[in-house]
């Protein structure tokens, strides 16, 4: 009976010994993804700030300037992608909307983000594009990977259509929350104008016309939490100006906008709460089921092994024999 109860308690031990590294490292991967029909919004603001006045063209000092980013899932799009691509696909259909103090439009620019929904990586297909244009995204945009490491990342940045480094700088902690904090300078760049603009009859190829140009360098910061990979808290160092051309006057130079752009404070506390509670999860697969897997097996071995011993102890007394009588004489 014992010999029975070692074998059974050997094969468990077994079963979960080798159950801990396949949870880890074969089924983490293919279950963690982000859900294709994932729906967020956030506000960021930019208290103090200065915008330019279209119908005066003079920049003026303004209480708050309010962005409004969401970003939606697009399940049709991305189940369309997801039979050429062979992978699970996200297609996220984003908006960046600012408003100024008085509550009217500043700009308005849409995107297509496409990426694998394991890795974050980007997927090229047609449809992915930053304010209607067409582009090829490098890197990561919005989302680190899970399990983000202490290194560089390219980061896909919107205004200039271009990826660049966006440096770990160290590891803090945000609320409660150990994060990974990471800095990304855009120097000044000509960019586009928003096909969106605040003045009706004023367009991008009408400024065009007047040989004004814009011009936007930026300071992006993130803090991440590592495990799942999502920003808690950002923050933009932002600056844009219209260089040149007949529509300054005599000017050489005029400030579009220019502020620091921060998450407002019942985002914060609204992301923290949901990063924590994603962040368990991803622990139960990688540490806590795993290790515990492990543990049980070493415990179940150790009593295969006492009970496999206890069955072999010698000193036990042997079982009496059987004497037959012995004959007797007269």
């Amino acid at each position: 009976m014992r010999r029975k109860a070692s074998l059974i308690l050997l094969a468990l031990a077994v079963f979960f010994a080798a159950l801990s590294p396949l949870l880890r490292w074969y089924a983490f991967p293919r279950l963690a993804k982000i859900p294709p029909g994932q729906y967020q919004d956030m506000v960021l603001e930019a208290k103090d700030a200065t915008l330019l006045d279209y119908g005066t063209m003079q920049a003026r000092k303004v209480p708050k300037v309010t962005i409004v980013q969401t970003l939606k899932g697009n399940v049709e799009e991305s189940e369309k992608i997801e039979r050429t691509a062979g992978k699970d696909v996200v297609v996220w259909d984003g908006l960046s909307y600012v408003v100024g103090p008085d509550g009217k439009m500043v700009s308005k620019i849409p995107e297509r983000y496409i990426f694998d929904a394991h890795t974050q990586e980007p997927v090229h297909a047609t449809g992915e594009t930053v304010d209607g244009d067409p582009v090829k995204r490098q890197g990561i945009e919005f989302k680190w990977p899970f399990l983000t490491e202490k290194r560089d990342y390219e980061y896909f940045d919107a205004q200039t259509r271009t990826s660049a480094p966006i440096h770990y700088k160290g590891t803090q902690d945000f609320r409660g929350v150990e994060v990974y904090y990471f800095e990304q300078t855009i120097p000044w760049t000509k960019v586009r104008f928003p096909k969106a603009m605040p003045v009706e009859g004023i367009t991008p190829e009408s400024v065009a016309k007047t040989g004004t140009t814009r011009w936007y360098t930026t300071v992006r910061k993130f803090w991440v939490e590592p495990l799942t990979g999502a920003p808690v808290y950002g923050e933009e160092i932002h600056k844009e100006e219209l260089r040149g051309g007949t529509l300054l006057g005599d000017r050489d130079k005029v400030t579009a906008f220019a502020g620091h752009v921060k998450m407002r404070e019942d985002y914060i506390a609204y992301t923290v709460d949901l990063v924590k509670s994603n962040r368990t999860l991803v622990l139960l697969m990688t540490s806590y089921l795993p290790w515990g897997f492990l543990v049980m097996g070493v415990i179940l071995l150790s009593l295969s092994l006492y009970l496999e011993a206890r069955g072999r102890r010698p000193g036990d007394p042997k079982p009496a024999q059987d004497t037959e009588p012995e004959p007797v004489t007269a």
